[in-house]
């Protein structure tokens, strides 16, 4: 026989720190999960000062684009590139997020974070603000 608590279980609180998953392989707390959320936020806002710092670069005539996939719409066209990069940085975070359950797509979203927490020091390292007034006017 079915009981009332199968067809509807207690909802939890946002704050609780009981896995989701205690019954099955799912894993993480809500606290882990909204951590996790700001992790993929910062992520895409990273994306975003990448691509303008590369735009930067590129006008200005010191680098040129480091993927050899992106470098020729870097060039040629800069609006289509940030919204390509946009796009593909976003959907990768989004399938990444629907599968936070699984400790593989934990793992990919520290590391995406790393990945570009670095390059913002790689252009935070190589700016320059003789580049900066040059290019500002």
């Amino acid at each position: 026989m079915v009981s009332r608590r199968d067809l509807f279980p207690p909802t939890r609180r946002a704050d609780s720190l009981e896995p989701i998953g205690a019954q099955t392989l799912e894993i993480g707390t809500y606290r882990e999960f909204r951590f996790l959320r700001q992790l993929v936020a910062a992520v895409l806002v990273l994306n975003l000062l990448d691509g303008v710092l590369t735009m930067v670069w590129i006008t200005s005539g010191v680098a040129s684009e480091a993927n050899p996939f992106m470098e020729r719409l870097a060039h040629e066209q800069p609006v289509l590139f940030m919204a390509v990069k946009t796009a593909l940085v976003g959907l990768g975070s989004y399938v990444l997020w629907k599968q936070r359950k699984r400790p593989a797509a934990v793992v990919a979203i520290f590391l995406c974070f790393l990945a570009y927490y670095f390059v913002l020091l790689y252009h935070l390292q190589a700016m320059d603000l003789r580049l900066l007034t040059r290019w500002l006017g």
